[in-house]
């Protein structure tokens, strides 16, 4: 099935796999229109001939390790179920839709019984059309109530972006309803004169997570006569609300659905999901209700070949004298570039804001020396942009007038574009439903398409592109989530007071953990109890207390020091390490260098600069073991699971030359050190297991720390999570354990649900770990296997060999253990629910 170091022009043709990858959801089922883009209407090459151009450079043949083919799929239609107002199915069918898909109508279906429907189907499935006929109806319906509001919908999407471009196919697609569906954005971008229009008149509201939480259930009284009527609440993306995030989501939904109940409504909850294992277990944990999943898609799908592409080696050498791969940044700048030059309709997805503006500029400096007319039509789009300049970007991207796009994920989740004939992926993106979801923006109206994960230089990317079964033979992740986690729970049930007094028929609805926050937050003077009510007792906001995207404190203003203007803001928790003293800072192409970081009035002040590196922030930490919930013996050894106290303080930062990654030098830095309660997982190994591994002391540090690595670097494989959400901890002689150990703990507050996912797929995320370095190419360890770009030792010790025969002997002693004991298959698909000491810091703290 897998034809590896193809030569240029030989691809593999795959019949039907075992496994069907699908994604996400998309505004309208642009598959089955008859009034396509101007752009669908150009022939273009198929996607196969779109490769193999570009595998014709000097040694280009040789990157692509794999080549997948996933057949076209025809598509199954239905009918409308008979409750559906005729003028929307006549207004469905004016925008070219004649039949809707087998699972569109089994979606309606369950709308209209009043039942929560989840909706896990790929790209360009139409599941946006599954709620909105439920959801327009209904409005029209209400729409003859005597005050013509008699119902309303509300619509969450996890990003601005999104939001806007949903609003702007609504507004199309109901056109020939009139004013019966009044639809509006109501989101930090909206002008202050429209937001009384929106609460007094629209019935169809798109917002996000944020606004409901900081503006709209806090100010509930003025929102009433919408909440009185509120019938559907749509939650699009619904997989993309994972970890702290996804935690902080659940209870503001639970703080929807209180005030809800209090205005006599109960909303019925259509939520869109990329497909994932267990859809409805995720979707209940979310909203706290019974969900129904529709997973079976219907749809038809045109032919996707999927690339994975290694970079090849450099000449250059990186710490230690490890060899260096050319850069995925530069790789994909180049491949876009190619792209744009064939004509060829292009994103290219990026991990990072700087990793998108570092591929829009060197693609332009490229395209310059060919075709100069050419370099307008390549640019960046990530959040943190100004709301004008991501409209224009969207405006030009729905045109034609961009040809190629480097993207974060702003752009990943849903907006629809049309017409795009190929994706390139820097960096597996964490999870493999991210993975499709990307891969799918190409070949939207049901042409063929062509995606390319492009590897980067660390231990995951390297075997990915070397085990594609792990790629193309394995379900989605399940979405890990924990609304319990009691640093989530405590600012909402203040919130909750603010709005409404807690009572205690209230607790049932946000959780066990209630019972045990309530008396911890009186004690703090949060909240008062008078007579049968909680109170919140402060003059200052409630929904202050907590940012839901799970950064902490306030967002740091990036401003141009010789102007005064704002260019952006960047999250409170990565300050440290992207706006430190020093760093380089990339801005609609331009680049900044940061003259100083005052945390304490939340400022970077920056001045333009054009240095010819880039700064990546190195860190050191310590932990100390609060409390061990679970420990299996591992032979020997013990695997644990528990609470964990870690001080983190970034030390200095690395200045890498630009394309080429070649390390200048490292500057040192002067930041407070920062203290994290949270969950982790650790593993330690007895005396008698270090003789039987060959590991002597003066390698014993080495071994570890190159396990704990290379360990951080797989772990995405195994949970929803990224590298950067984890962090790790190796040590010799832990205190606490007083054995050799290893730890790999959650980088949020109370958890994240990643350590607990570790705990529980342990056998297999560590056999995976120790492959990974086995079986990469290099002598003593390199970025591909066991070095880490942010560690605060410098990548010293390490001991490659070492760590293949530490994990060995590990492994050994799980197996005789047998599998993780007393796990139910639910609990891993869910997820969750001493002294200290300074050890080596891993990739992710």
């Amino acid at each position: 099935m897998a034809f590896n170091h193809l030569p240029a022009g030989v691809h593999d043709a795959l019949g039907p796999l075992s496994v069907t990858p699908v994604t996400h959801s998309v505004p309208m089922a642009k598959n089955h229109r008859s009034d396509r883009h101007p752009a669908d209407l150009v022939p273009r090459p198929a996607p196969g001939t779109v490769l193999d151009r570009l595998a014709a450079g000097p040694s280009r043949a040789s990157r692509i390790t794999h080549t997948e083919h996933l057949p076209p799929r025809a598509g199954r239609h239905a009918v409308w179920p008979d409750r559906i107002r005729p003028e929307v199915i006549a207004a469905v069918q004016a925008a070219g839709i004649e039949h809707p898909w087998a699972h569109q109508a089994r979606a309606a279906e369950h709308a209209l019984d009043g039942e929560s429907v989840v909706v896990a189907t790929g790209t360009a499935s139409g599941k946006s059309l599954a709620y909105l006929v439920p959801v327009f109806s209904t409005l029209l319906d209400g729409a003859e109530a005597p005050n013509g509001r008699g119902a309303t919908a509300l619509y969450l999407a996890p990003t601005k972006a999104l939001a806007a471009d949903q609003c702007r196919s609504v507004k199309e697609l109901s056109h020939p309803l009139g004013h019966a569906v009044r639809a509006s954005v109501y989101d930090g971008d909206t002008p202050f004169e429209e937001r009384e229009w929106v609460r007094q008149y629209a019935t169809y509201v798109l917002t996000n997570p944020d606004m409901l939480h900081r503006g709209i259930l806090p100010s509930h009284p003025r929102w009433s006569s919408f909440l009185k009527s509120l019938k559907y609440v749509v939650i699009d993306e619904c997989h993309t609300y994972r970890g702290v995030f996804g935690s902080h989501v659940a209870q503001v939904l639970r703080r929807l659905r209180r005030l809800c109940a209090r205005y006599g409504s109960s909303p019925v909850f259509l939520l869109a999901s990329a497909t994932a294992a267990q859809p409805a277990v995720a979707a209940e944990r979310l909203t706290g209700l019974p969900v129904v999943e529709v997973a079976d898609d219907a749809s038809p799908r045109g032919e996707l070949v999927f690339a994975l592409w290694e970079p090849p080696l450099t000449e250059l050498q990186g710490e230690k004298g490890s060899p260096v791969r050319r850069t995925a940044t530069a790789e994909t700048a180049d491949l876009l570039t190619d792209l744009t030059l064939q004509g060829v309709r292009s994103v290219a997805f990026v991990r990072s804001r700087r990793g998108a503006e570092l591929i829009s500029v060197i693609a332009q400096e490229r395209l310059a020396e060919i075709d100069r007319s050419l370099v307008g039509r390549v640019a960046a789009y990530r959040g943190g942009y100004l709301p004008e300049e991501r409209r224009a970007l969207e405006r030009a991207l729905h045109s034609g007038d961009l040809l190629g796009l480097a993207a974060t994920t702003a752009l990943e989740l849903g907006v629809d574009v049309s017409g795009l004939d190929a994706v390139v992926i820097a960096g597996y993106p964490g999870t493999r439903a991210s993975l499709w979801q990307q891969a799918g923006r190409a070949g939207r109206s049901g042409q063929g398409a062509l995606a390319v994960l492009v590897a980067r230089d660390d231990p995951l990317d390297t075997y990915l592109v070397h085990h594609p079964e792990a790629l193309f033979a394995q379900p989605v992740e399940s979405t890990v989530l924990d609304p319990d986690n009691p640093y989530v729970l405590a600012p909402h049930l203040c919130a909750a007071a603010a709005e409404l007094p807690l009572t205690d028929a209230d607790l049932p609805l946000f959780g066990p953990a209630c019972a045990e926050l309530l008396p911890q937050l009186e004690a703090a003077k949060l909240l008062r109890r008078r007579t049968r009510a909680w109170h919140w007792t402060r003059r200052e906001r409630a929904a202050d207390l907590t940012d839901i995207r799970g950064e902490g404190g306030r967002p740091v203003q990036i401003v141009e020091s010789g102007t005064g203007r704002l260019l952006g803001t960047v999250d409170a928790g990565s300050a440290h390490t992207t706006v430190h003293e020093g760093a380089v800072h990339l801005h609609q192409g331009r680049t900044y260098l940061v003259r100083s970081l005052d945390l304490d009035d939340s400022v970077a002040l920056v001045e333009e600069a054009n240095p010819p590196y880039s700064t990546v922030a190195r860190d050191t930490t310590a932990i100390s073991v609060l409390e061990t919930d679970t420990e299996i013996p591992w032979g020997d050894g013990r695997l644990c699971y528990g609470s964990v106290e870690v001080t983190n303080q970034v030390v200095s930062f690395l200045r890498r030359r630009l394309i080429t990654g070649e390390v200048l030098g490292e500057s040192k830095l002067d930041l407070p050190p920062r203290t994290l309660r949270t969950r982790a997982v650790w593993w330690t190994v007895t005396e008698d297991q270090l003789d039987e591994a060959r590991i002597n002391p003066e390698i014993l540090g080495g071994a570890l720390h190159a396990a704990e690595h290379a360990s951080i670097g797989m772990l995405p494989l195994f949970a929803t999570c990224d590298r950067w959400d984890i962090g790790g901890v190796s040590v010799p002689l832990h205190p606490d354990t007083l054995l050799p150990t290893v730890f790999v703990y959650d980088g949020h507050p109370g958890g994240a649900g990643f350590a607990e996912r570790a705990f529980h797929t342990a056998r297999a995320w560590l056999t995976a770990t120790r492959e990974a370095i086995a079986s990469c190419e290099c002598d003593a360890g390199c970025p591909s296997c066991i070095q880490s770009p942010k560690c605060g030792n410098g990548n010293d010790p390490l001991h490659k060999r070492g760590a293949v025969r530490l994990l060995t002997v590990l492994l050994r002693g799980a197996a005789a253990a047998g599998e993780t004991a007393g796990v139910s298959a639910e609990e891993c698909a869910r997820g969750t629910a001493g002294g200290g000491a300074v050890g080596t810091a891993g990739a992710g703290s």
